[in-house]
């Protein structure tokens, strides 16, 4: 089942990495915009659900944002985590800089404990003031699904210019003030494989990751319905031999089944 999420606050739902998580979608409640069209996105094509409304403008995030921490200071639960998810790519917001600004703030004054999290596919780190809020927030999370340019084009599916070893050179950039999110799966699309577990692939991931040094690393694999048929979820023990392979270079490693 497709997932559209609402606009510009839903949850607060509980996450498999992150815990109680009050989500942020700096997106279009009624459709997708993301710079990638990932073939295991829960939310589906972007071709299939083009948005009708605009983005949420910066004031009607943060006061949005504002009323539903207020709420969950009076009735709970008290949110692990504020992340920036929802209906594709985050940093695409023409103020998200500013919005962080505004998220950091607002933790503070109602629930300092809480973390503030970005997923992001680091479509957009090359622009300095997106690298520079992602630097302020304690979980900025990239994904960085393989090294590899034409698996990149036949999963991930950049619908824009994209290097992957220009997003490389960014990234470490970042060092430990990122957490890189990697998806395995197993499976076809479109007659080719997708397997991403074999050695010819987690080799040079590894390689990489150990050059950028993340913070952590997340390991996951597919837990809803995909818009593309044919995938396949990576076996537990494959994502448990892949994680202690991350552990091994000195990295913390997070596996999700």
């Amino acid at each position: 089942m497709t997932i559209i999420y609402p606009s510009p606050i839903f949850g607060p739902v509980h996450s498999r990495r992150l815990g109680v998580s009050l989500g942020i979608n700096l997106l279009p409640g009624d459709g997708k915009c993301c710079s990638f069209d990932c073939i295991y996105c829960e939310c589906g094509f972007n071709h299939d659900f083009i948005p009708q409304q605009k983005m949420p403008t910066q004031d009607e995030v943060l006061c949005a944002l504002q009323h539903q921490l207020r709420k969950m200071k009076e009735e709970g639960p008290a949110p692990d985590v504020l992340t920036f998810a929802g209906n594709g790519e985050p940093t695409l917001h023409p103020h998200f800089p500013e919005i962080i600004e505004g998220t950091l703030a607002l933790r503070d004054k109602y629930f300092p404990n809480a973390k503030v999290s970005v997923l992001t596919n680091a479509t957009q780190i090359h622009k300095k003031p997106v690298f520079d809020a992602l630097c302020k927030v304690d979980n900025n999370i990239c994904k960085l699904d393989t090294i590899s340019a034409d698996y990149i084009g036949l999963v991930d599916r950049p619908n824009s210019s994209y290097e992957v070893e220009n997003i490389i050179e960014h990234l470490k950039e970042f060092g430990n003030r990122c957490i890189i999110q990697t998806m395995f799966m197993r499976g076809e699309h479109k007659g080719q494989s997708v397997d991403n577990t074999g050695e010819a692939f987690v080799q040079p991931w590894l390689k990489t990751v150990s050059e950028i040094r993340p913070r952590e690393v997340m390991i996951y694999t597919i837990d809803r319905e995909t818009p593309a048929h044919g995938l396949k979820k990576a076996e537990p023990a494959v994502l448990d031999a892949i994680g202690k392979q991350v552990e091994q270079l000195g990295i913390q490693c997070k596996v999700a089944y």
